[in-house]
């Protein structure tokens, strides 16, 4: 793996030193600007590993290396990580190194050890065996403050938290830092224990905001969740009242869904938040398949944004996938207006118990498609067509992409897709085998039995991290079969907020879908946009992978 999202550069302020960071398979490798070469004196000979000090076995950590590449301030380099999403991830600890000699200078354990505030929001020792809670977006340093801030990502796993009773600070908290010393100065929590996959991905944005005459320099985070949440830099307080309202109980066994849930008041949310069976897309063209998403809708459990999964149907409207990601927000100093780009993209999670591993004999193909049937099937669907263009499909995948790339991407994961580092070489060579196959999706005789089997009864977690019985979902993206949202449009929009007022100046459809234009169906917003806004001479310049929005039109209409 490579930090797909760039490098760091640091110069001495002489110019004489000029350095390049930028890490690949977890090591951290400092180079000279100048002349590519290793700085033997930065680490251990120009790389420094990344899995170390975190508290674990450095052999039990497959990824922790961001794929963002951290911040420069003054002679620190501050990053962030990517731990992955499954059972059994790294902890997200926040650190800062010496960018001359590659030392450790501070560290902030976002899972509290013992001692540390927040410690005890998690079950005793949670820090042993928890994961996540990790800034793999983007980090904002306000430079004149010297103050550091972090939107951090939901606590593994993801979707069941048994064994992680309580509110789990640091977990989907902005989160401000001393970038000097890494103390703490202030978190706001915008969700509790997280079972939705709602981390904080977009690098927070430094505004202004003129409130009863005064000005306050503040900070903004654009949530999956559809909110803006929006604070005093200095002290952490909201700038519009956030309030805390009942949400739904989880049915889970074992699991204790927090009770209340924060709201901002203001400024108004920038994504759909509740979707009805009556919100099925329009414009997909077989009566029959919106007849089925509408069965689908009608008769899952929809509480709202903050519905707790459970071993049925239930509808997350903002969705894990949904909202504002990675670099989807922007922020125009000389107007003090914020752009957030975002999709609507409303998911359905369903949670199994992971039954043990069942032995059977027969072909490497046969044991391949038990392999997907237990792995895969959730995302990819059982016909191996994926769920475009989030899902993609996996026909004939080995000869399109080779059995080399399947292994990587499987054992390290690729985004969205989490990782499955707990199957073995075997294991790959068989669900290779499956995917080798002509007519893969057909049902072997021999697994026919393990299918018709009864589910396996429902256990709660221990809180030791020890369960024996894991629960786990798909992400469950909401798309027809034709590859179609399978909500109605808009499906991306680009809202711009007038921070000075915390209102919303305009909304508009980001983008389109071509097979739809030519239709003259417009202004749908595209679907799963890719890419995000950069503000430029007080307008946003927009870059959209394959749909080409920087158009003179739009300049035209909100420049």
């Amino acid at each position: 793996m490579i930090s797909e999202r760039g490098l760091t550069y640091w110069e001495s302020k002489d110019r004489s030193d000029r350095r390049l960071f930028f890490a690949t398979n977890n090591i951290l490798h400092a180079v000279d600007a100048r002349t590519g070469k290793s700085i033997a004196s930065f680490a251990n000979q120009g790389n420094l590993d990344l899995r170390e000090g975190l508290g674990r076995d450095i052999q039990t950590i497959r990824e922790i290396e961001s794929g963002t590449p951290g911040r420069i301030f003054e002679n620190l380099l501050i990053l962030g990580s990517t731990t992955g999403e499954e059972y059994g991830s790294p902890p997200g600890d926040l650190r800062a190194f010496d960018v001359l000699t590659g030392k450790l200078v501070w560290t902030f354990h976002t899972v509290p050890h013992p001692g540390d505030m927040g410690y005890e929001t998690w079950p005793k020792d949670a820090w042993k065996y928890i994961g996540g809670t990790n800034a793999w977006g983007a980090i904002t340093i306000d430079e004149k403050r010297g103050i550091a801030f972090f939107p951090i990502a939901s606590p593994t796993y993801d979707f069941y938290g048994a064994d992680r009773e309580g509110a789990n600070l640091y977990s989907d908290c902005l989160l401000a830092l001393d970038a000097r010393t890494g103390k703490y100065l202030w978190h706001f929590q915008t969700v509790h224990h997280d079972l939705w996959d709602y981390d904080l991905a977009t690098a927070p944005k430094l505004v202004t905001v003129k409130q009863k005459g005064r000005l306050i320099d503040a900070v903004a985070v654009a949530g999956k969740t559809g909110f803006l949440y929006v604070f005093d830099r200095l002290t952490g307080k909201p700038v519009w009242p956030i309030e805390e309202r009942p949400v739904p109980a989880s049915t889970m066994p074992g699991e204790h869904a927090w009770p209340t849930q924060p709201f901002p008041t203001s400024p108004p949310a920038f994504a759909v938040q509740s979707y009805t069976a009556d919100d099925v897309n329009p414009y997909i063209a077989d009566p029959a398949e919106r007849a089925r998403l509408h069965d689908l809708l009608m008769h899952a459990r929809n509480e709202g944004l903050f519905t707790p999964p459970g071993l049925e149907n239930v509808l997350q409207p903002a969705g894990n996938n949904g909202g504002a990601n990675w670099g989807n927000a922007a922020v125009d100093p000389a107007t003090n207006v914020l752009y957030v780009q975002s999709k609507n993209a409303p998911a359905i999670l369903k949670l199994a118990a992971k039954p043990p591993r069942i032995e059977i004999k027969g072909s490497p193909e046969t044991r391949g498609q038990l392999l997907y049937l237990e792995n895969c099937q959730t995302c990819h669907t059982s016909q191996l067509t994926g769920q475009p263009p989030a899902v993609p499909s996996l026909v004939d995948i080995v000869s399109r992409v080779g059995a080399d790339r399947i292994r990587t991407v499987v054992t390290n994961g690729a985004s969205p897709m989490p990782s499955f580092p707990d199957l073995s070489r075997e294991d790959l060579d068989a669900l290779i085998a499956y995917l080798s196959a002509p007519g893969a999706a057909r049902v072997p005789p021999d697994i026919v039995a393990y299918l018709s089997a009864p589910p396996l009864a429902a256990a709660p977690a221990a809180q030791d991290g020890s369960d024996a019985v894991k629960y786990w979902s798909g992400y469950g993206f909401m798309t027809s079969k034709d590859g179609l949202s399978a909500v109605k449009p808009p499906w991306s929009t680009l809202t711009a907020y007038d921070m000075s007022q915390g209102t919303i100046k305009w909304q508009i459809p980001l983008g389109g879908v071509r097979a739809l234009e030519a239709q003259g169906i417009k202004n749908t917003g595209s679907f799963f946009p890719h890419g995000g806004p950069a503000c430029h001479c007080g307008w946003p310049d927009l870059f959209r992978y394959g749909l080409g929005l920087q158009d003179a039109g739009l300049r035209q209409r909100h420049g």
